[in-house]
């Protein structure tokens, strides 16, 4: 009996856990983006706004408690009625098991400024009307250590419905790609991103194939800790106007670990 108990509570914490999916992303080498497999990524969220009768995607984002979604500060206008999908792969088709979600209020960083976005602080959070049960398509994603720096070249994969390139279609099935994270003292380099990057930022990609696009904003930079759970190291935060997959211009992303306490406050005060 006390066997079956300790069976029970186990399985109980693996559930209430974060960054284990029920379904294992394909974390193969593969150049360039790829359909997920689906649920794989159970914590990633499409943020959606409402435009006449319809509603539209328009950036990610990453469940991190049962009522709170991190994502880009620039993906918020208080000028639009928005809604959460969690639970979700392919968005042109109704899923059994997943879930719409409403916010009951947004909270983007104080020092958040639209006209200087290299400035940084393009990290917001929203607050759901309700918790949402977790389930094998609905997960939490696990946050990294406060001030974690991931070494250049630590493989990490960024996920979202954004585009497949540059002016291209918008996918209905989620899609992942491959980024090998860039060292701050590279990515800073001139024939980089200059003076645009600060330490407070991540960059990943940059070898003019795989990058975030367009309506990927906001959505996690997956990254597997030394425990094998992943962890949001990264808010999806801007590419180059040149284009999404440029030679040398890698999709920049909030660090995560630069925010833990606002995070923390955030959440304990609202």
């Amino acid at each position: 009996m006390l066997g079956i108990l300790f069976a029970v509570l186990t399985l109980a914490a693996a559930a209430l856990g974060c960054g284990v999916p029920a379904y294992a992303p394909a974390v193969s080498r593969v150049v360039g983006g790829e359909n997920a497999i689906p649920y794989s990524w159970p914590w990633q969220v499409s943020l959606q706004y409402q435009s006449g009768s319809k509603w539209y995607h328009t950036c990610g984002g990453t469940l991190i408690a049962t009522n709170w979604v991190l994502t880009a500060a620039h993906c918020i206008s208080s000028s639009l009625q928005y809604r959460v999908l969690l639970g979700k792969y392919n968005l042109a088709e109704e899923e059994k098991g997943s879930v719409t979600a409403f916010p009951e209020k947004f909270v983007v960083h104080e020092k958040w400024n639209s006209y200087n976005v290299a400035n940084g602080y393009d990290i917001a959070l929203i607050k759901l009307t309700k918790h949402v049960t977790l389930s094998d398509q609905i997960q939490l994603a696990c946050l990294p250590a406060a001030g974690k720096i991931l070494s250049s070249n630590t493989a990490c994969y960024v996920t979202g419905w954004g585009r497949l390139q540059t002016n291209g279609a918008l996918p209905d099935e989620l899609q992942q790609g491959l980024l090998l994270v860039v060292s701050y003292a590279t990515c800073s380099s001139p024939s980089w991103w200059g003076s645009t990057v600060k330490t407070s930022m991540v960059c990943a990609g940059g070898d003019g194939i795989t990058s975030s696009c367009n309506g990927d904003s906001g959505g996690p930079l997956n990254c597997r800790g030394a425990n094998g759970k992943w962890e949001v190291h990264g808010i999806v935060s801007f590419g180059s106007s040149l284009g999404c997959n440029y030679y040398r211009k890698p999709s920049v992303f909030t660090r995560v670990s630069a925010y833990n306490s606002w995070i923390k406050q955030v959440m304990a005060s609202n």
